[in-house]
């Protein structure tokens, strides 16, 4: 093999895929990325066996053929090169050498038909979608994702297309965030999927929001086809909880606020909060909200805020860090949310939009 490319044109695409590329794996072709030069493309691919990247840039191609190359060090021999620079990259006899001006770099590679890439997905449904749509389900709810939690379901973002609408949620088990938006596709099976945290975050840094996409489920994959790019992930084989029960009904006790104001009031009345558990009190009377903190140092911050309240007084508690996650992701210039009382979840949304709704369990203080 052997082709010449474009610093520029070869350091977009590594950036894209690299972080797929395993730093602590087991089989060593992880650390690789699969080079395959055909018909003036080079297509790279990189996977840690749970998602997959591919993605192709065009290249002078002067002998066709695969390598496999470690990863993390082509993406380091790109970036250190000079702007504009040209770089050739040959194999021959299980060698690989990379050659740019003077410099030469002779990397180890790994046969290219042992590097494991997913095939057929068996597609059950394909969805069409503007990028902008989908990047926004999943800055929408991504954040309410569990980490490492028993209950693996939890540890990714369900996609539900159901009713001409594809609908992204996500929950720890202490809060919930929904978002949806209405799909392309014409025809549509009710179908759920749950793709795997690093997955969702790997898809969030592929999508640029211009373009449109296509989405392919399968039973056990999701693949999506973004641009130049296309993304495999495993699914998580799990039932994701019935998030439509979480939602609170009642919105009687409704509360609206500037959300600046409220951001920056949670912000300052935090930094005396218990730096474990983040609890912030909330006390709610007519026109008024007090914000009050305390943490074992029994050091105290409150903080009076004016808004819209007609209902009845309320005292709850909530984690501070939930609240200021979902106000980052609301747009507008007033937030709403709503208490039934002080035992109840609180539900978050944006004035005269319910696309998109967070739902935040109280706690105990």
């Amino acid at each position: 093999m052997k082709l010449e490319i474009k610093r520029e044109a070869l350091l977009t695409p590594l950036q894209a895929i690299i972080g797929v590329v395993e730093r602590k794996q087991t089989m060593p072709i992880l650390a690789n990325m699969l080079l395959q030069a055909k018909d003036n493309k080079l297509c790279l691919t990189a996977t840690d066996l749970e998602v997959e990247l591919m993605t192709q840039v065009a290249a002078n191609i002067e002998i066709e053929g695969e390598i496999t190359l470690p990863g993390r060090k082509l993406l380091d021999i790109c970036r250190a090169l000079q702007e504009d620079a040209s770089i050739v990259i040959s194999e021959s006899s299980g060698k690989a050498s990379v050659q740019s001006g003077r410099s030469r770099f002779s990397l180890g590679s790994l046969p290219a038909t042992d590097f494991p890439l997913i095939d057929d997905i068996q597609s059950e449904q394909k969805i069409s979608l503007p990028q902008k749509e989908l990047l926004k389900l999943i800055q929408k709810t991504h954040f309410s994702m569990a980490q490492q939690d028993v209950r693996y379901y939890l540890n990714g973002l369900l996609l539900e297309n159901k009713d001409g609408k594809i609908k992204a949620v996500a929950t720890d088990g202490h809060r919930l965030a929904f978002c949806e938006t209405n799909t392309e596709t014409p025809e549509s099976l009710d179908k759920q999927v749950i793709i795997p945290r690093k997955g969702v975050l790997e898809l969030q840094r592929l999508l640029s929001g211009e373009g449109d996409l296509s989405i392919e489920l399968g039973k056990n994959h999701v693949r999506i086809q973004v641009n130049d790019s296309i993304y495999t992930s495993k699914l998580i084989d799990g039932r994701f909880p019935e998030y439509d029960r979480v939602v609170p009904k009642d919105t009687s006790n409704m509360i609206q606020a500037k959300k600046e104001e409220l951001k920056d009031a949670l912000q300052r009345t935090a930094i005396l909060s218990n730096e474990k558990y983040r609890g912030i009190r909330l006390f709610l009377s007519q026109n008024n909200l007090v914000l009050q903190a305390q943490n074992p140092e029994q050091e105290e911050a409150e903080e009076s805020l004016e808004v819209e309240y007609t209902g009845d007084d309320i005292e709850i508690g909530f984690n501070v860090n939930y609240l200021l996650d979902a106000l980052a992701v609301i747009e507008s210039d007033e937030v709403v949310f709503s208490v039934i009382d002080g035992n109840s979840s609180c539900l978050m949304w944006e004035p005269g939009k319910d696309q998109y709704k967070f739902v935040i369990m109280p706690m105990r203080l």
